[in-house]
């Protein structure tokens, strides 16, 4: 699962495209949030929880 957190909500058609170029089968469960700043000023934090056989 991951969860996307973006400094500007109109970013997210962006997101989405670089975001395909790394998951190209079934996407995880994903969540989108908007927020007011995130650390660095960075446009983009995405967290992830991931299992590993």
């Amino acid at each position: 699962k991951t969860t996307v957190f973006l400094k500007n909500m109109s970013n997210f058609s962006a997101f989405n495209k670089a975001y395909a170029e790394y998951f190209t089968e079934e996407f995880p469960a994903r969540s989108c949030i908007e927020v007011a700043r995130l650390p660095k000023d960075a446009e983009i934090e995405i967290e992830a929880i991931a299992i590993c056989d």
